[in-house]
Parts: structure tokens; C-alpha cells; sequence
């Protein structure tokens, strides 16, 4: 394989990489070391109760977060042999987190040739007295060089009691667990097969 066939294969190998780990959560059990992070746990506190998790990534909506978190819930009522659930205490958390990044193609050094030389200037300033400036920093007469990103990322809780017969009709927190599979399925993405 010559070099250039060689450097192509690698960079469509890192470029298809790139593209799984950058599409959102899909519905999947929250396994640590999976190939995309995130996705549903559960805990059994009673019999019929359940604590319920969904953990998204970085690219996944608040509005999928909560609803794979109800069609597990639902999912799990209909494992669990039971007909309908209600929603005891829920939460939904948000991490925001802002990163702050050089931009990478600017770079103000000047090469080997120059001992890595940049420029740098001093000034004078009525109001301010004597001041620098420096590429890496900017200043009043030079916009940062910088890349400033803000994600989010949402993790929803619920606790579900489970039950059977009939919905209580009047309880705004009980759902019939085999209507929520019916009317969420559409929405829900699984995993790409291996």
C-alpha cells in the first residue's frame, strides 16, 4: 500500500470516527466503555416502584432526554407484568459546561528563522496609562483569537409506581404503559447495528 493510499484510508478511518461519536444518545442501556455515552438505568426500590434514569450526551434534546425516560418507564411497567404507572417524583438536571479554545489556525509565531519571534507592541493610553498587545491576548484594536462553545447536557429522573387493571382516570400522573410504547416508538432511535 503506497503512503498515500495508506494516509487516505486513515483519514476516512478517523472521519467515519468522528461521525459516530457525533450524533446524540440513542435509546440504549447506560453501559460504561459503549461507543456512544448515556442512555437508561433503572433501580428496583419496591416491588412495584422503580427508579428510573436516562443520561444523554452532549447532542441529545432535553425533549428526547424526558422521553425516553417515559418510554423506558412504560417499557419496564410491561416487563415488569403490570398495566399502567404513575409518576411519583421526577427531575430532569442540566449541566452546562463553556469551553474555551485557541483558535487553531492562528498562529502569530513568525518560524525557526525569526527564534520564534512575535509581535508585541507598548502603548499609551489616556485612560488606561501604559498598556501591551499581544496577538495571543488581543486588545481594543484586535479581536480575540479564541472559540467559545456552551453545551448542555440533561439526565432525567423518575420514580414509577407500577399497577394493574384500568388507569385511574381522574390520577394526571398515570399512564397506561402500553399506550406510551405505541404513541413514543416512532420517536425513538436504537443504536446502529454492528
Amino acid at each position: 500500500m503506497s503512503k498515500k493510499s495508506a494516509a487516505v484510508a486513515i483519514g476516512l478511518a478517523l472521519a467515519a470516527g468522528l461521525a459516530a461519536c457525533a450524533t446524540p444518545t440513542p435509546y440504549q442501556p447506560n453501559i460504561p466503555g459503549q461507543a456512544q455515552s448515556g442512555g437508561y438505568s433503572e433501580i428496583q426500590l419496591e416491588a412495584n416502584r422503580f427508579r428510573v434514569n436516562f443520561q444523554g450526551n452532549t447532542l441529545t434534546s432535553r425533549e428526547t432526554v424526558e422521553g425516553y425516560l417515559l418510554y423506558r418507564a412504560a417499557e419496564l411497567t410491561v416487563q415488569q407484568g403490570f398495566d399502567w404507572f404513575s409518576i411519583v417524583d421526577r427531575a430532569t438536571d442540566r449541566q452546562t459546561r463553556t469551553y474555551v479554545e485557541p483558535d487553531p489556525f492562528y498562529r502569530p509565531w513568525y518560524g525557526p528563522t525569526y527564534g520564534y519571534w512575535r509581535p508585541y507592541w507598548r502603548y499609551y493610553g489616556r485612560s488606561y496609562g501604559w498598556r501591551t498587545w499581544d496577538p495571543f491576548w488581543g486588545d481594543p484594536f484586535w479581536a480575540n483569537r479564541v472559540d467559545v462553545r456552551t453545551v448542555d447536557k440533561y439526565e432525567a429522573t423518575a420514580e414509577v409506581v407500577m399497577a394493574k387493571g384500568a388507569k385511574p382516570a381522574d390520577d394526571p400522573r398515570a399512564f397506561d404503559a402500553r399506550a406510551v410504547i405505541d404513541n413514543l416508538r416512532p420517536r425513538i432511535r436504537y443504536p446502529e447495528p454492528k
